[in-house]
């Protein structure tokens, strides 16, 4: 390392990891099978946990029934059969006072990691234990204790690193190669590109301090206060891409500035014309909207609201603001069905909603609409692509079928897309090239599936966000159960009975198509099959399955919206976008096979109308943890951003970033769950630096560091 001042994040990217003493061709190949090709790599390869010396305690002093940490060295490793085929290991670990007995039940691989250990049998190998202090014929034991090896490492604390059994890399082995890299940087010390105000308002360590507090910690205290300043560092890195972006495309885009001043305008009237008063937050996310459409800068808004709360609406309104300025609108959503919910439903909101001053339109002053799909007709496919060329077509509402080539708008000005996470980075950005000046029209992305705000701004931070958070007037939570016995399920079938005779309908979703599926759960053909000759006999059933052909899908979707089916039983092909009045129940078979979102959203299909809906979550008896808390917290809730916290915590934020279509989570430190003020805070820092758009040219070697995102990751943050 050349002494040319402060090295870089990006610099030690750029040193591979055989430069280190001690790592030859095995040992590189062993570290590049676990992602660590560079110095980097290494630096932020951090420890997953780590052992406070000052905590341990003398064997001759531990106590019957309490938890200990322990530390000594390997005596003994042996390993047995029983009867029944069950593997144990013993191993006896002593420190200078005394011995202690660690039993392993199922876990075979125990003696070769407690003796396969460099040094002399294991015996030079210290061993942290921790666990709960038994008495087995008068020794002190520890069954299935958390287990470590910390090889000869000196310090009160010592980390212990993420490591791989498969290439036997050790903790001390990773932990020796990161020192030495720490090590050899002092000369030259390591960049902090972040301005020392910004540390100072913060109250953050300098990034040294960090690297070594997180790697090397003098104290626990310590190692809390690295922690802080290197998750800032993560979740800062991404918040600056983010905003960078956002401005770039602010300030390189034509927009479209609408007239929303009109207190008589066509949106205005719509709204004047509901049958019902909009709430507050609805109110709210209009104005937000509205704010957007008044500006040239290209709207590009995330619009979240739990199910049924409304977001239809004010995307409808967002919509007639461009229409009665001139210019036309597209609704685009994921499924036919949700497209053609959608068309029908606008249009009997829109039903006496009236365009003034039109000489073009043939069929009178109201607002055309057309529907676009996969199953649109050749001819109708014609007479729409001359419609939006000639402006006759104010509004299109389709699939991505929205998105051929074919499909040539004259000027579109307002964009919704439901549902955007089901769309792929290119589908978003094709329907912002649509007009032949270029400009770009304003884009409004909604989901009835929240987020939580953390993971909102860090997955969609390139959106301005707006969230409808209260439902309307007069709209019943949905009662919620869980049927777990036979009885309990047998009283469900009654129920459903019950409200058909009462002239209402139901759903009973299952999450498997037929029996070809292995997994042990109910079918949707079998399930038909059941209810149809045993507990909903002589009831009108439908089936319904992604494997059917569109027309039959559309068939028996129609006969279940008129009336002519009093029960359908589907797949979750009707998780969004089937909008039946009448629909009062729903039934879910095998609950614990899907994810909080997906039972929430199912169950958000009914209670739609003025009746109280009902939700049913059959499960059987013996569930894993994870389920029991999914169902409980279903039967709980029907605020469904409190779900979405609820969601995080059982997911973990991995899953939650994985909403990427590429890429992986670039959190290796921080946590949606533990770091909002962090986030919050990045995202306020962001915005400060970036200003404009220029103002990273002040900050090149922050700038440099954004090199340091995949290139996945690069093109999902560009998302939009």
């Amino acid at each position: 390392m050349s002494p040319d001042g402060p090295i870089s994040l990006v610099e030690f990217d750029r040193m591979a990891v055989d430069r280190l003493s001690g790592v030859g061709p095995k040992k590189l190949s062993s570290l590049k099978s676990m992602g660590l090709t560079s110095l980097y790599d290494l630096l932020t390869h951090y420890p997953r946990r780590y052992v406070d010396r000052s905590k341990e305690r003398r064997i001759s002093d531990l106590r019957i029934g309490e938890e200990a940490l322990v530390l000594g060295r390997v005596r003994s490793v042996s390993q047995r059969r029983t009867q029944n085929r069950r593997t144990i290991v013993t191993a006896d670990i002593r420190d200078d006072s005394g011995t202690i007995r660690c039993t392993f039940f199922n876990q075979p691989w125990r003696e070769k990691q407690l003796s396969g250990a460099p040094g002399d049998g294991g015996s030079s190998v210290e061993v942290a234990l921790f666990g709960k202090v038994e008495d087995f014929r008068g020794q002190r034991q520890m069954t299935n204790p958390v287990v470590d090896l910390l090889g000869n490492r000196t310090g009160r604390i010592v980390p212990i690193y993420p490591q791989s059994e498969k290439v036997r890399l050790t903790t001390w082995e990773i932990a020796g190669w990161v020192e030495q890299v720490i090590r050899r940087s002092e000369a030259r010390g390591i960049e902090d590109p972040v301005p020392a105000e910004v540390l100072a308002d913060l109250g953050l360590v300098d990034r040294v301090t960090a690297i070594t507090g997180i790697h090397l910690p003098p104290t626990m205290a310590a190692m809390v206060r690295a922690r802080e300043r290197l998750v800032f560092d993560e979740v800062f890195r991404i918040q600056l891409s983010l905003v960078r972006s956002k401005r770039e495309i602010e300030r390189s885009s034509t927009g479209i500035a609408h007239s929303v001043a009109t207190p008589d305008g066509l949106a205005a009237r719509f709204l004047a014309g509901l049958p019902f008063p909009l709430t507050s937050a609805q109110e709210r996310a209009i104005a937000d909207i509205e704010g957007d459409l008044a500006s040239v800068v290209p709207m590009h808004r995330l619009l979240q609201g739990d199910v049924g709360s409304g977001k239809t609406v004010v995307a409808v309104a967002a919509l007639l603001r461009g229409i009665e300025g001139g210019y036309q609108g597209a609704f685009m959503a994921p499924t036919e069905v949700l497209a053609e919910q959608h068309y029908s439903s606008i249009s009997r909101m829109l039903d006496g909603v009236t365009v003034e001053g039109r000489e073009h339109n043939l069929f009178g002053d109201s607002v055309e609409m057309a529907l676009l799909t996969n199953r649109t007709p050749a001819a109708a496919r014609r007479r729409i692509a001359a419609g939006l060329v000639d402006g006759s077509i104010d509004l299109l509402v389709g699939t991505h079928a929205l998105l051929e080539e074919s499909v040539v708008f004259g000027g579109l000005g307002v964009v919704v897309i439901d549902e955007q996470h089901r769309f792929g980075v290119e589908q978003r950005a094709a329907l912002r090239r649509t007009n032949p000046d270029q400009t770009v029209p304003d884009v409004l992305v909604m989901t009835a599936t929240p987020i939580p705000r953390t993971a909102a701004m860090t997955v969609y931070g390139d959106l301005d966000q707006t969230e409808i958070r209260e439902m309307p007037i007069g709209r019943s939570p949905i009662i919620t159960t869980a049927a777990r016995t036979d009885q309990q399920v047998d009283d469900t079938w009654r129920f459903v009975r019950s409200e058909v005779e009462a002239g209402n309908r139901g759903f009973v979703v299952c999450p498997l198509i037929d029996e070809s599926d292995k997994l042990e759960a109910a079918s949707a053909e079998a399930t038909f099959e059941q209810l149809s000759g045993g507990e909903l006999a002589g009831l009108r059933l439908g089936l319904r399955h992604g494997r059917m052909a569109s027309a039959d899908k559309a068939d028996v979707m129609d006969r279940f919206r008129t009336g002519a089916l009093d029960v359908l039983v589907a797949t979750t092909v009707i998780e969004v976008g089937v909008d039946v009045p009448e629909a009062t129940v729903m039934v879910i078979l095998d609950a614990d096979r899907f994810g909080i979102a997906q039972l929430h959203q199912l169950r958000g299909r009914v209670g739609r109308g003025s009746a109280q809906g009902h939700c049913v979550l059959v499960a059987g008896a013996d569930l894993t943890d994870d389920a029991e808390r999914r169902i409980q917290a279903l039967v709980a809730s029907t605020d469904g951003f409190a779900l979405a916290e609820v969601d995080l915590d059982l997911r973990g934020e991995g899953t939650v970033m994985g909403e990427r279509q590429k890429g992986r989570n670039d959190l290796k430190l921080a946590s949606l769950k533990r770091d909002v003020d962090a986030i919050v805070a990045a995202r306020a820092v962001a915005e400060q630096l970036v200003g404009d758009g220029d103002g990273l040219d002040r900050y090149p070697s922050l700038e440099a560091e954004l090199g340091l995102l995949e290139p996945e990751d690069e093109e999902f943050l560009l998302k939009s």
